[in-house]
């Protein structure tokens, strides 16, 4: 059981090591955009192949699919738009607009936007008995542009480098209890219940793709943003099919 913790945690530690990548070098806006994409790209593959075909795979019926899609779409939209007002919509913003923004939202921002991803490692552990290694090398890789991003918009904000890490390394450690809770809630789930929250993951994540990180990605990134995203997905796909 412990062992999704720390899987867990360790699919969410490249957010502290994008952080320091941030904060030890000077990246350009357009650098951070491209690499954006890319891990746009990792997810959405990670979403087809990992979250949406095991699903439908497991499933015995296709509502479980569609509503749980639904559902994960809604629910993250739904605490988008709160964190937004609440000040945290600029959360992966690398230009510094955090300044305005609350930190209390910006951090909430940061947690919305992993849980659902880390609820889904728990959960595969238990249900293969082991690690996706396909799903966890996605969200390692993804959560790394992410940190990036975001990490370079705080110190341009103003933020404290030691806040910064703290912050992180917290976000890292709830991702780990996360895991946990997709690892110990679902043990007695039937096959039509984790069908819906792995779909639910997924809507979740592809909302969050749109609404944050591919605006981003190609506002700073320009049209190659195109050709990475793309990229991403291959590498993540390839990745898939050795697992």
């Amino acid at each position: 059981m412990w062992a999704s913790f720390g899987w867990g945690t360790l699919a969410a530690s490249t957010l502290v090591i994008g952080a320091v990548l941030a904060i030890a070098f000077r990246i350009s806006l357009r650098a951070i955009g491209l690499i954006m994409g890319f891990g746009a790209g990792v997810m959405i593959s990670a979403v087809a192949f990992d979250l949406v075909q095991e699903a439908s795979d497991k499933a015995t019926a296709n509502w479980p699919l569609v509503v749980g899609l639904f559902a994960g779409c809604a629910v993250f939209a739904g605490g988008d738009w709160l964190i937004d007002r609440a000040g945290g919509g600029k959360r992966k913003d690398p230009t510094g607009s955090q300044e305005n923004g609350s930190a209390l939202a910006i951090v909430l921002g940061s947690v919305l936007d992993g849980i659902p991803e880390s609820t889904v490692i728990g959960l595969t552990i238990f249900e293969g008995g082991k690690v996706g290694a396909a799903y966890l090398i996605a969200v390692f890789i993804s959560n790394l542009p992410e940190s990036i991003s975001s990490t370079s918009g705080l110190l341009g904000g103003g933020w404290k480098k030691s806040r910064i890490l703290w912050m992180w390394t917290g976000i890292a450690l709830i991702s780990g209890l996360a895991s946990l809770l997709g690892y110990s809630l679902f043990q007695h789930a039937s096959a039509n219940t984790i069908a819906f929250v792995l779909t639910f993951a997924a809507g979740a994540i592809l909302t969050m793709l749109a609404d944050t990180m591919m605006p981003e990605g190609y506002e700073h990134g320009g049209k190659w943003v195109g050709v990475v995203t793309t990229l991403g997905f291959a590498v993540a796909f390839v990745i898939h099919t050795l697992d």
